[in-house]
């Protein structure tokens, strides 16, 4: 499977590798949706099942998008990643599996990694008005809550 990955994408394919039975492949981010769409309708991943990011904030492109999919017929998984700096948009995978809606909104939150072309990218679990991303390592959160408690609730927090 990764061979007739790297025939189609080419270089790509960043990297490729198979851990524990899954094939793991590092999609360069301009890519991202065309390789969904192969891997949905050529590969027959039908399900995203998870969408998630993860931080490090010490390399240039600090954030991993890790896209978990399943194939029902194949009875198989495979893991998609792509690596972006806080300034690159991602493109979204809304309009090739449309549970990637409310994931990629949880990472917006979380992160700020910010999906292009996604139709509704806002908050879905802080408050709108909610400075920062939590899920930062650089996230200073007791700070951030003490004020939020503050300004919104007009008490202390107990922090």
């Amino acid at each position: 499977m990764v061979n007739r990955y790297r025939e189609k994408f080419g270089e790509a394919i960043l990297e490729a590798w198979i851990d524990r039975k899954q094939e793991i492949l590092v999609v360069a981010h301009e890519q991202l949706k065309q390789v969904a769409l192969y891997s949905r309708d050529e590969e027959k991943f039908e399900w995203l099942s998870d969408l998630t990011a993860v931080d490090w904030p010490k390399r240039e492109k600090r954030f991993d998008i890790v896209l978990n999919l399943y194939s029902f017929a194949k009875n198989q998984r495979l893991r998609l990643k792509t690596h972006a700096s806080e300034q690159e948009r991602v493109p979204s995978v809304t309009g090739v599996w449309s549970t990637s809606d409310w994931m990629e909104r949880e990472v917006y939150d979380m992160f700020g990694v910010v999906f292009e072309g996604h139709p509704d990218l806002k908050r879905i679990l802080l408050p709108d008005e909610w400075q920062g991303h939590p899920l930062r390592k650089d996230y200073d959160i007791l700070t951030q809550d003490t004020d939020w408690v503050r300004e919104n609730l007009g008490i202390e927090s107990g922090q």
